[in-house]
């Protein structure tokens, strides 16, 4: 238990006694006469929290946060802003050679001729038809012209109705027009500027084979000739 000291001042009996190093301690009967030493803990403690050096600790994540921010926001910028004089311009689809019309049966098409009357494209198999459509490339119509062997059609065939009478007396020879566009319809392509698109077709209407791009004549020589067997 503790003891009272020199001048009788002591603890209550069963309650420790206070570390001597403390030294004497008062406890006054009125809690308002320790006024001057709450004022003065609280001043000091509002001195400790307003040093310079807190404030610093406290804005620097704040200034990295913002510059953080600042960043996003102009890369989204710089990557949504229309740029002046950017145009964009669309992917074309890839050309596919309708080389699976091989073997099919070629459809009862009527087109026109010069005088607009309708001819019966199957009536004039076998053939080769060559739609100019893309490109007239009359070197390329007499080079299938010439290596046509006896009893096989060379049929043009131009969009609309125009019909482009050509200088030749070779009966075998044929220019029509494709008004409501089935030919090219049936070949699931469209017409290129620049391209001829040729057809072989056999006497029986059967599509032998599909140039999609018409070439030299040695390419396509021999499958011509089958034509007339």
């Amino acid at each position: 238990m503790g003891k009272p000291d020199a001048e009788g001042h002591g603890p209550a009996d069963g309650l420790p006694g206070l570390p001597p190093e403390w030294g004497r301690v008062v406890v006054p009967d009125d809690a308002s006469a320790l006024a001057a030493e709450a004022a003065q803990i609280r001043r000091e403690l509002r001195r400790a929290t307003g040093l310079p050096g807190s404030h610093r600790v406290l804005g620097l994540p704040l200034l990295v946060l913002l510059v953080a921010v600042l960043t996003t926001l102009a890369g989204l910028l710089v990557v949504t802003w229309p740029r002046a004089g950017r145009t964009e311009r669309p992917t074309p689809a890839p050309y596919s050679p309708p080389a699976t019309l091989a073997g099919r049966a070629l459809p009862a098409l009527d087109l026109v001729d010069a005088d607009q009357a309708p001819v019966p494209l199957r009536g004039l198999l076998p053939a080769m038809i060559i739609l100019l459509d893309g490109c007239p490339c009359p070197d390329r119509v007499g080079d299938a012209l010439a290596a046509a062997p006896a009893g096989v059609s060379v049929v043009t065939v131009t969009g609309g109705r125009t019909v482009t009478a050509a200088p030749t007396d070779q009966r075998q020879f044929r220019e029509l027009a494709d008004p409501a566009g089935g030919l090219r319809s049936f070949l699931g392509q469209p017409a290129r500027p620049g391209v001829v698109t040729a057809l072989l077709v056999d006497r029986t209407g059967t599509v032998t084979r599909v140039l999609p791009d018409l070439g030299p004549v040695d390419a396509y020589r021999g499958d011509l000739s089958a034509l007339g067997a």
